[in-house]
């Protein structure tokens, strides 16, 4: 299991106010590789900021064709941080084995120059704070997206990346399309614009990452990984009574019994208050069920 103090160590990084993701994301491959050092990937982040900076600094927006309604200076720094990341560095999307957890590994990732788009997302946003180019993540359903903001005056456009295609640049129109590819949302919601374009906070960015993971492991039926996933996920966000009772189910599968039935007495009594669909009833009265063999489990142990 998971040691109880890189828990504790992820929780304070991820949920710190510090603008930094690299130490967070880091500890997350210790999942993985429990006596891995930081330090190394941290320095090489650091070496590629500074020759982004470096070259950030000499891009010209008179040497570049600006969209309408961008601001070229802007559009010439991301365009030089493009070009390095993507065409001199070679950091690309793994399409054909998307699946491999190495993908969400932030040490795998600036080993191989491959990722997944979170991942590839993360570490455009770290070296771009360290050029001095002000982006954001952002949450989008299904394909996690980065932006950098428009300036004030008669430049209102911002500039969506795709750190996963080669740094593309994406119109919110065609964010817009590829959402109702995915989830086609009501015609009358008027709140679809502010799910998909919603800036993704430090702690929302780990537990986008954990998830992925967690169901990477959970189809390799790597349930011991996968629950250590759950901790980290439950150390960043303990309301989030789904992944309680997900490691419940998890601990009863590892035959970890007094584990499984802490959980899922939790998740029924965190879940009793809130309204429920049919189906979401009948999974607790499975879960029920679950919880009566583990008492009797548990108390012929003792």
């Amino acid at each position: 299991m998971i040691r109880e103090s890189l828990v504790k160590a992820f929780s304070l990084a991820a949920l710190s106010p510090d603008p930094d993701l690299a130490v967070a994301a880091l500890m997350i491959a210790r999942i993985e590789y429990p006596n891995l050092d930081a330090s190394p990937y941290l320095d090489q982040l650091d070496t590629i900021g500074r020759e982004a900076k470096r070259r950030v600094a000499q891009a010209s927006a008179s040497a570049v064709d600006a969209p309408p309604r961008v601001d070229p200076d802007a559009y010439a720094r991301i365009m030089a941080l493009n070009d390095y990341l993507f065409g001199e560095l070679r950091f690309v999307g793994n399409d054909l084995q998307y699946e491999d957890p190495r993908n969400s590994f932030l040490n795998e990732v600036i080993d191989r120059r491959t990722g997944i788009p979170i991942t590839l997302a993360l570490i455009y946003i770290e070296v771009a704070r360290r050029a001095g180019v002000s982006v954001e993540g952002i949450n989008f359903p299904g394909h996690f997206l980065v932006r950098c903001p428009a300036g004030r005056g008669q430049f209102v456009e911002d500039l969506i990346i795709d750190a996963h295609h080669g740094g593309a640049l994406l119109s919110e129109d065609a964010c817009r399309t590829m959402f109702r590819r995915h989830s086609p949302p009501s015609d009358d919601d008027p709140a679809a614009d502010s799910r998909i374009f919603a800036r993704a906070a430090k702690p929302q960015i780990m537990i986008r990452m954990l998830l992925n993971l967690k169901h990477v492991y959970v189809r390799m039926c790597s349930f011991p990984q996968a629950r250590d996933v759950m901790e980290l996920l439950l150390a960043v966000d303990p309301s989030a009574i789904n992944e309680l009772r997900d490691r419940g189910l998890l601990s009863y599968q590892l035959k970890d019994f007094s584990g499984a039935l802490r959980d899922l007495q939790r998740y029924l009594h965190l879940s009793a208050g809130i309204t429920q669909d049919q189906e979401t009833r009948d999974e607790q009265a499975q879960i029920w069920e679950h919880v009566k063999t583990l008492r009797k489990r548990v108390a012929s142990l003792n």
